[in-house]
């Protein structure tokens, strides 16, 4: 009797726990965790009486996955023009040497809504050491235009569109980006990720910013094992029933279903595979449930909150 009491007493201190971490996350999220529905410029550039305006989710580009609108303006009437032949190119600056981030260099048009659509994963934000440069070039009238201009790429301080880097156990080059959703619900939620590869040049670099040498692809036919945990002590690395791992669908992005049964941090731990079914990054998390010590990560991993 007594040891069932002794139990009893321990339970309940973690169910507290949970309910007093519970409410204390709901707060966070009121405060601290943005939504961003609408397009609106972040930066133009110019060259001749032609502009090129690029839209972000609230004007602002991010770290992690950014969906980008491309619109080409004619100054002298400000009316859009037919342009064609659209490509975008980030480099980013580290301490004299440079590289890219995945994203679409020959953006496409979408005639529906009469601009270009493209996007970039910027892997890092602006900073000392750290500066990004956007090269554009578009043609009008069958004369080409070639504009550069450095931007500013702020944290993302929506744990739900976090990112990682890694390269995987066949050498090569990786960036996961999480896209959706921005503010998951007690349930079972759509997830949407970016997985993108480095493709390594074949070739000798050409004049700079030579593409080729800043080129990256969305991995084909891969699958991301999913196994979402709430990692916290109190929490004792609880998962939840119903997920779904991510496989990639016609849109090109990989989808899948992540059920949190509460608020609070947790851990989206994953194992990459390639169409081979070789696990290129990533372990198994063991299954114990801890409480009261942090719980164990797979060497591949996210973070969220809400």
């Amino acid at each position: 009797m007594k040891s069932f009491k002794i139990l009893a007493v321990a339970l309940l201190g973690v169910i507290a726990s949970c309910t007093i971490d519970k409410t204390d996350y709901e707060a966070e999220i009121g405060s601290q965790v943005p939504e961003y529905y609408e397009f609106k410029e972040a930066v133009s550039l110019t060259s001749g009486n032609y502009k090129i305006s690029i839209e972000a989710l609230n004007g602002t580009f991010y770290k992690g996955y950014n969906e980008l609108h491309f619109k080409v303006i004619n100054t002298q009437n400000n009316q859009s023009v037919n342009a064609s032949e659209v490509t975008f190119l980030p480099i980013l600056s580290t301490n004299g040497n440079t590289s890219s981030c995945p994203h679409e260099y020959n953006v496409s048009y979408d005639a529906t809504n009469k601009y270009f659509t493209g996007y970039s994963v910027f892997t890092s934000e602006t900073a000392v050491s750290n500066s990004w440069k956007l090269y554009i070039s578009f043609k009008v009238d069958n004369q080409k235009y070639e504009i550069n201009k450095d931007i500013l790429v702020e944290k993302q301080s929506n744990k739900n569109l976090n990112m990682t880097t890694f390269t995987g156990k066949d050498n090569e080059q990786y960036v996961i980006a999480l896209i959706s959703p921005q503010k998951p619900k007690v349930a079972e939620n759509p997830l949407v990720a970016g997985i993108y590869k480095y493709n390594k040049p074949t070739t000798p670099a050409g004049t700079f910013p030579d593409p080729a040498q800043f080129s990256y692809s969305e991995v084909s036919g891969y699958t991301l094992k999913l196994d979402p945990r709430m990692p916290e002590p109190s929490m004792g690395n609880h998962s939840s029933p119903n997920n779904q791992d991510l496989t990639q669908q016609n849109d090109g992005l990989y989808h899948g279903v992540v059920n949190y049964t509460m608020t609070g941090n947790w851990t989206l731990n994953l194992i990459l595979m390639n169409q081979n079914g070789l696990i290129l990054k990533g372990t198994v998390v063991p299954t114990d449930f801890t409480p009261g010590v942090e719980g164990v990560k797979s060497e591949l991993f996210i973070d969220t909150l809400f």
